[in-house]
């Protein structure tokens, strides 16, 4: 996947009067960046994507906050390009990307941060699933309330393609996590949220190129002591084909888990197993020195082993992490 999009452009923001959140300075006529800046991947999603960006653009519209959409198309094989083309003209706040080749909707997002103007930046999906007309609301909380840094719509139902799989499978990930954070995620990998693109950036690198990238951002974010407000959202049935394959991405989804929590706190993940594989090599070897004396089989003995070399990874692999700059 290519680091530069193959056609970026950027328009200002509506010349309308300037609010308090305002595009520009007053009198000054110099345009400033805008409040909020919504990434919007679409990949295939020619019926529908106009329809989408027509929403987003009316609930901003409404209010107060100045925004620019940018709109990534990711080498679709439809004629989603030539749709984002025409809303680019429609909409002077529309900026589209165009990508050679697929990356994935982490790439794409990746991207999207790191090339938004806005402070605040808003993650949602181009299929019809989440109600974007609730924008303005969540880039509120985040502007009105220091203390959160990241906003997330959490869903009240599932309406996703597999869903006898998909919820049981989600919901046992989502306990692992919190398991793993000691917080409560509702919703573990929403597509519709809003953060402080500051707060994000050291977190952008860490970002897998698929679905499993919403993930990553929640769990970057609890990680490292910045707050997250869920909001109640409802969720809608898919426009369109959809992308997900329940076992490969479900597999991706327990991998990141594991593979976020071991980077920012390996010890929650291999301390546990090394105890208890200690623990039970001890009590193996008071059995076995009762039943033989000063006997051990190699059986107790691996245990044993297998624990001190698994604690001495947690331990190693805690002072690399404690070490790094950053996060």
């Amino acid at each position: 996947m290519s680091e530069q999009p193959s056609n970026v452009t950027t328009l200002p923001a509506s010349d309308s009067v300037a609010a308090p959140d305002s595009g520009f300075a007053p009198d000054s006529g110099v345009h400033q960046p805008p409040y909020v800046t919504v990434v919007l991947p679409a990949y295939n999603e020619q019926d529908h994507v106009l329809a989408e960006i027509e929403r987003i653009c009316a609930a901003l519209d409404a209010s107060e906050l100045t925004y620019e959409v940018l709109a990534i198309d990711d080498a679709s094989t439809d004629a989603t390009l030539e749709v984002l083309r025409e809303a680019e003209r429609r909409f002077p706040c529309v900026s589209v990307l165009a990508f050679r080749r697929n990356g994935g909707s982490g790439t794409a997002r990746r991207i999207g941060t790191q090339q938004a103007r806005g402070e605040v930046v808003v993650w949602t999906d181009a299929d019809m699933t989440y109600p974007n007309e609730r924008i303005p609301e969540l880039v509120r909380i985040l502007r009105d309330d220091d203390s959160y840094d990241q906003v997330v719509g959490a869903r009240t139902s599932e309406e996703g393609t597999h869903k006898i799989l998909r919820v049981p499978a989600k919901w046992l990930i989502r306990k692992v996590a919190e398991r793993l954070t000691n917080q409560r995620i509702p919703d573990l990998n929403s597509g519709l949220r809003a953060f402080r693109r500051s707060v994000s950036l050291p977190y952008l690198r860490l970002l897998p190129p698929g679905f499993s990238c919403v993930t990553t951002i929640t769990l970057a974010f609890l990680s490292n002591q910045h707050d997250i407000r869920y909001v109640d959202i409802a969720y809608a049935k898919r426009a369109g084909t959809s992308k997900f394959h329940f076992t490969r991405d479900a597999y991706r989804y327990i991998l990141q888990v594991l593979r976020m929590v071991m980077y920012f706190d390996p010890l929650k993940v291999l301390m546990p197993p090394a105890l208890w594989l200690v623990i039970i090599g001890f009590v193996k070897a008071v059995v076995d020195m009762v039943r033989h004396p000063f006997y051990f089989p190699a059986s107790t003995v691996l245990l044993v082993v297998s624990g001190l070399l698994i604690g001495s990874l947690a331990l190693l692999s805690d002072l690399v992490v404690r070490s790094l700059d950053g996060v």
